[in-house]
């Protein structure tokens, strides 16, 4: 699943497409929690908005738990009685068909009355099932786990970059599909309209990262079609590597098994020597050259 995409600012607003706000759970007149942070001078990143349908101060006691059922009738009906039943609270959920006509995974992000609660829960689902209660007899599993949104709000990333959140911003209401920048941020984010930013969505924990972009930063996207084997991204990706050319994003998708597959890349082209024309000419060379399906379907500027 792709889980981000690129679009610009418009009169400081974001807009959020359907398949986003289905994602996150949003609908009009919903309210919006958000926090921005900013990035060091290292790297592309300037700042980042995180938004999210839950308050920070619940994060804490948010948890997801995984009900595996029997794909029978009654299944999840029998599954929600016994959340209820443990005072739980369920917020997004979903449900999937795990193994047809075997399996249901009804994946849900709830919250829990204290840290630890997870345990006991499943210490009475299993004193049940160890007693063929009835009450429990479509439910195979139950696993809960912390949701550890937490993590989000960390001063470094996953990469080992610091940053500092700037501002927590109090619930906004989302409106006519688009989150307002001015309303919390506009003292801040006074000079972002008309650039691009990358929205990425965490569908396992219905958030939604904003990333703005450097005002040096020159994004580019790359469409290449090449062999489905080993080793064929690194020999497509190599020659950005060597124009200093920062990939952004990735998204690689097989067309025909063992034969072709496209591959997407946003990267950051600021350090490169090279114009959009040079570096297509360039690639266009490099993957003339390569053994197997390499070519170059489009490279485009992004802003």
């Amino acid at each position: 699943m792709k889980n981000w995409e690129f679009t610009k600012i418009h009169d400081n607003k974001i807009r959020i497409d359907k398949w986003l706000t289905d994602v996150m759970g949003l609908v009009e007149g919903g309210y919006i929690y958000s926090s921005l942070f900013k990035y060091p001078d290292k790297g592309p990143k300037r700042y980042e908005l995180i938004l999210s349908m839950y308050p920070q101060e619940n994060f804490r006691t948010l948890n997801h738990i995984d009900m595996y059922m029997e794909d029978l009738p009654g299944a999840t009906v029998q599954s929600s009685r016994f959340l209820a039943d443990q005072g739980i609270n369920i917020l997004n959920s979903v449900s999937l068909n795990g193994i047809s006509e075997t399996t249901i995974i009804w994946n849900i992000m709830c919250e829990l009355n204290f840290a630890g609660e997870g345990e006991i829960i499943k210490e009475r689902f299993a004193k049940l099932k160890a007693e063929n209660d009835p009450s429990v007899s479509l439910i195979k599993y139950v696993s809960i786990k912390p949701a550890n949104i937490g993590r989000m709000f960390r001063k470094e990333d996953a990469v080992g970059q610091t940053k500092e959140e700037i501002r927590h911003g109090s619930p906004t209401t989302f409106h006519s599909g688009t989150f307002d920048l001015n309303v919390e941020y506009g003292d801040i984010l006074n000079d972002v309209d008309g650039t691009e930013v990358m929205i990425t969505v965490d569908p396992y924990s219905w958030l939604v990262s904003v990333v703005f972009f450097k005002k040096d930063t020159k994004l580019i996207r790359v469409n290449v079609n090449i062999p489905d084997c080993p080793g064929s991204i690194d020999t497509a990706l190599r020659p950005l590597a060597q124009e200093k050319i920062n990939l952004i994003s990735i998204f690689s998708k097989v067309m025909i098994s063992y034969q072709t597959m496209s591959l997407e890349v946003v990267a950051d082209m600021k350090n490169s020597g090279k114009t959009i024309p040079q570096l297509k000419d360039a690639l266009d060379k490099y993957l003339a050259e390569q053994n197997g399906i390499f070519k170059l379907i489009d490279i485009s500027g992004l802003g």
